[in-house]
């Protein structure tokens, strides 16, 4: 019987890439950086299967250029905005992703953010390594407290529901704002507005869609308080940076971290890097080797079902089973 043939983007984890090697005999990229567009469109042609990471844009093009024997595309990630589903689903080809594994990693990362922002921490820091620290002082690197505080939830699905969650050891009041969620662990719904006028701490946790992109922009940033910290680990593409930059600078809102940005990786010359009061880590959010872990495992396995005829465990596009 012919292999079928296989591309991983990049290498992932040996507990998944293992696992496609007990079936097939795949073809990876094995480079630090990823494949440029014509080396991804080149190494595609002819695959049964492909495992991509966030870093790739698989549309309709890369699709026709793999060919109409493409049976199953595999993202290790959760968020698909990468890939054309659409595009694939017109082309009866399963998508799958890594739904549940990274929940608690990407809740973790947020309160990390949320308390270095409202800490201060990275900022303390440089100024410690700068040779700025002199003496104690009262009034020196005053910081934002938790414990009494309100957190708005923008996104109340598997991560901002954990978010909420770790919120009940800090005393926090929890709000969301999220269409057809239901209340969980004290979180209370509320819209928009009464959301961005209450909260101390914003959280933003929504996918990026069509109707998301540039959800945090000028106006929804006015709506929030001037001691308000907004934190972001769902994607770049959801928050207007400009827009940010401008409040952060002018001190309307108190402080910002984020986990993802638009683009990936984040320009040196971007103005928010200029900025004491926002926080900029490199996505880290499923960043825990057992969560890395668990993602290539269910990629691997979406992978294996669909080069196999069987559905996928984690499938985006179920609609292509008919």
């Amino acid at each position: 019987m012919t292999q079928p043939k296989i591309f991983i983007t990049r290498l992932i984890p040996d507990l998944g890439l293992n696992l496609v090697k007990e079936h097939f005999l795949p073809s990876a990229w094995t480079q630090d950086m990823p494949p440029s567009r014509e080396q991804l469109l080149e190494r595609v042609r002819g695959v049964d299967g492909l495992l991509c990471l966030l870093t790739e844009k698989i549309d309709g093009e890369l699709m026709d250029a793999a060919g109409p024997q493409l049976k199953v595309i595999s993202s290790m990630s959760v968020g698909v905005d990468h890939i054309d589903v659409p595009a694939a689903t017109a082309r009866g080809i399963p998508v799958g992703n890594t739904p549940g594994v990274l929940t608690d990693a990407t809740a973790d990362q947020a309160f990390a953010l949320m308390l270095a922002a409202a800490r201060r921490i990275t900022e303390a820091e440089r100024f410690l390594r700068a040779g700025k620290w002199v003496t104690w002082q009262p009034s020196l690197l005053l910081g934002a407290d938790l414990v009494g505080a309100t957190l708005g939830i923008v996104g109340f699905g598997r991560i901002g529901q954990a978010i909420a969650k770790r919120a009940q050891g800090f005393d926090l009041r929890v709000i969301y704002h999220s269409p057809n969620a239901e209340p969980a662990y004290g979180a209370q719904p509320v819209d928009l507005d009464t959301l961005l006028h209450e909260s101390d701490f914003v959280s933003i946790n929504v996918p990026l869609k069509a109707e998301t992109r540039h959800l945090v922009n000028a106006g929804f940033l006015a709506k929030m308080k001037p001691s308000a910290i907004l934190v972001n680990t769902a994607r770049g593409g959801v928050l207007d940076q400009n827009a940010l930059y401008d409040a952060l600078k002018a001190n309307r809102i108190f402080a910002a971290a984020l986990d993802v940005t638009d683009p990936e990786p984040l320009p040196m010359d971007c103005p928010l890097l200029e900025l004491e009061n926002c926080i900029i880590v490199p996505h880290l959010g499923s960043a825990s080797k057992k969560t890395r872990d668990m993602m290539s495992l269910l990629a691997a396995q979406n992978l294996i079902a669909g080069l196999k005829g069987e559905r996928l465990p984690h499938c985006v596009n179920p609609q292509v089973y008919g």
